[in-house]
């Protein structure tokens, strides 16, 4: 195993650990890295790793959430274990959009949209809604707690994380873009969005691994393993400090970033 290839695993396990929470697309910088590190694998290797990597990214959520994800908590309440549950079948509810369409039209999806105008196309346009959305007056916050989401606010969330299956969306940033418009405080609109995360890259993740199937070659489980483990230990701390930030401010700064992302973006793949 290359010690070369090693780090670079390492840093694409860091800007997946970064990007995957914060709304500014993994998917656009993951393109971009491996475009600058090239790891020395399979195209049908790269394809499942780049997507499974992400689970290393959501049991982050899984341990820093996991009292309030637990409806089986014996600290907590009848009452609360009940919310639980119910929280648990919005984010499935939630998730149904994105399931369907991803498993029906996944190899479509790819062959169409996977490529660099499309990632900075999608980047530009989420980032001119953050900054559009968090210039709007006097909008009220209807919603600043699970208990208040609908199932049909959940679906209609699912529905902007469906829109995540085109690359460079971010799957977080449909989500808060979508939470938002429909009235959950900045705050609950980003745990929301880490919950629905579960189900979607538990199941994206699945459906790769199965594609590529089990035989991995030594160096391709060292370069999974360890992506995923980078990835991991910097959702934690990048979890916190998002939550930490939208306390206090706002999703401008994330709208101007994709903005000029997408456009490194076409200028570096358009000269090159």
């Amino acid at each position: 195993m290359d010690f070369i290839e090693i780090i670079k695993t390492i840093i694409i396990g860091i800007i997946e650990g970064i990007t995957e929470w914060l709304p500014i697309s993994s998917t656009g910088h993951m393109i971009l890295a491996d475009e600058i590190l090239k790891l020395n694998v399979s195209d049908a290797f790269k394809e499942m790793f780049m997507v499974v990597i992400q689970l290393g990214a959501i049991m982050a959520v899984v341990v820093l959430y996991f009292n309030k994800l637990n409806p089986l908590s014996p600290k907590k309440s009848t009452a609360e274990k009940s919310d639980t549950w119910k929280l648990w079948v919005k984010v499935l509810v939630a998730s149904v959009p994105a399931g369907v369409i991803g498993l029906l039209f996944d190899d479509k999806i790819d062959e169409l949209f996977y490529n660099y105008v499309t990632v900075a196309v999608m980047l530009i346009l989420y980032g001119i809604f953050f900054i559009l959305i968090e210039r709007r007056k006097n909008v009220e916050t209807v919603v600043d707690d699970f208990g208040s989401i609908t199932y049909k606010t959940a679906f209609l969330i699912g529905i902007f994380q469906m829109l995540a299956l085109i690359p460079g969306t971010s799957r977080s940033g449909a989500t808060i873009v979508g939470a938002m418009l429909l009235g959950l405080s900045r705050f609950t609109a980003a745990e929301f969005s880490f919950f629905l995360a579960i189900p979607a890259m538990f199941g994206a993740s699945a459906y790769k691994l199965l594609k590529f199937g089990f035989d991995f070659s030594k160096q391709e489980l060292v370069v999974l393993v360890v992506g995923m483990a980078v990835s991991f230990l910097v959702s934690i701390a990048a979890i916190k400090l998002l939550m930490g930030y939208i306390k206090k401010n706002d999703f401008k700064p994330f709208g101007y970033y994709r903005i000029i992302l997408g456009i490194i973006v076409l200028l570096y793949f358009a000269f090159n």
